[in-house]
């Protein structure tokens, strides 16, 4: 395995097609999943040269905390079915390669196991639930675990149309239907490996960070729209999130100017700029499209941070160039995962740390921190600040 593509055949090979499917793909026609990544292979780079780049470091700092990498797991939902406790084999291998992981609101493993992790640096990704008040009590449980950061992801606000969950019969938490029978037991490796697993000690997974209003093992709803969404959440209820909330609070989904300005206005300390990875709204804009917008608005004063499309180091430099300062990635660990457990994912992450260690290297830019858009080209149709509103 040499990079993230190895893995993600292999995990396509070791994973049942409906579970694999609900990580890979993204939404209807999936124009927004190909846009993600063709908007970062568009970008090209320019080196400099005669530079001594032998004391590079991928290092940097990020809420007061050092991170080895400008890199954060994004919250991802299936990663207890990827492996047994897979989100406590991700919270291991992002404490022990140096980076943030972000445990989803629908993650298969409770707050409490994660807390436990020693030397991780933990973020919770937030879903505000119709039952508000059950969405500031599940806050309360995180700042209670000792949670460094809380992310709360704002571009959810209706399920979204994942047809292919539909004609694969998987659904989440996970169980057995003629639809996906055969799926499963021509994968025995991941039955028996995982599912198997769980029967025979903790029981079959479900939403262990739910109420337990909303809390099963069994479901009917397809993949994605197992959890509940609320179609009424305003800036209001962000600014309640900020009161209750004292450490570091990021909002992820933003693509628009003019919404990084409000969230910055309701206390916010960092944007995520993100299309969901392509599995929300299709035809949405690429987020690395309207980065450059909304760097220029937030100005410096709090940091920007990027997702949705990204398998190289190189795409990672191409975000930090373009002024985010740390960049998450949700599939990528995820087939590592689904490979090779906690040491998989590792290596993923690891992968991904020494591409860009090697990118900086071949474009004269010792400093990470010095990245910039000097040292890209881009091309001719790239939008110009398509979401700036000219009255903000």
């Amino acid at each position: 395995m040499y990079n993230v593509e190895d893995y993600r055949l292999a995990a396509k090979k070791r994973l049942p097609r409906g579970l694999f499917e609900f990580v890979d793909r993204g939404t209807e026609d999936e124009v927004a999943l190909d846009s993600n990544a063709q908007a970062l292979r568009d970008i090209k780079l320019i080196p400099r040269t005669l530079v001594d780049v032998s004391k590079r470091s991928t290092r940097i700092s990020l809420f007061k905390r050092e991170l080895a990498a400008p890199i954060a797991i994004a919250p991802t939902g299936a990663a207890g079915l990827m492996a047994y406790q897979g989100e406590l084999a991700l919270a291991r291998a992002a404490a022990t390669v140096g980076i943030p992981q972000t445990l989803a609101t629908g993650s298969l493993t409770g707050i409490e196991k994660i807390a436990e992790v020693e030397n991780s640096n933990k973020w919770f990704q937030l879903y505000i639930w119709p039952d508000k008040v059950m969405s500031r009590e599940l806050v309360r449980r995180v700042e209670d675990a000792g949670f460094q950061g809380l992310v709360v992801t704002v571009d959810v606000p209706v399920p979204s149309n994942r047809e292919y969950n539909f004609r694969n019969g998987f659904t989440l938490p996970f169980r057995l239907t003629h639809r996906n029978v055969v799926d499963c037991i021509t994968h025995p490796r991941w039955l028996t490996g995982v599912i198997g697993r769980y029967a025979f000690t903790t029981g079959l997974p479900r939403y262990e960070n739910m109420p337990e209003a909303y809390r099963t093992r069994f479901t009917s709803a397809p993949m994605g729209r197992a959890m509940p969404k609320s179609d009424c959440v305003t800036w209001e209820d962000l600014k309640e999130l900020r009161d209750l909330w004292k450490g570091p609070l990021m909002i992820k989904g933003i693509l628009r100017a003019e919404d990084a300005e409000r969230a910055i206005a309701c206390g916010v300390d960092g944007i995520i700029v993100s299309n969901h990875g392509g599995r929300m709204l299709d035809s949405s804009i690429a987020p690395i499209h309207t980065l450059p917008a909304i760097v220029e608005q937030v100005a410096g004063r709090i940091p920007v941070l990027l997702d949705s499309g990204v398998r190289r180091g190189s795409d990672i430099v191409k975000a930090l160039a373009l002024g985010a300062t740390t960049v998450l990635i949700g599939r990528a660990p995820l087939y590592g995962l689904a490979v090779n457990g906690e040491k998989g994912a590792q290596h993923v992450l690891e992968i991904l740390t020494d591409e860009v260690r090697r990118v900086i290297g071949l474009l004269g830019c010792p400093d990470i921190r010095d990245l910039n858009p000097s040292y890209l080209a881009l091309p001719a149709n790239w939008p110009q600040n398509p979401t700036k509103d000219p009255n903000l």
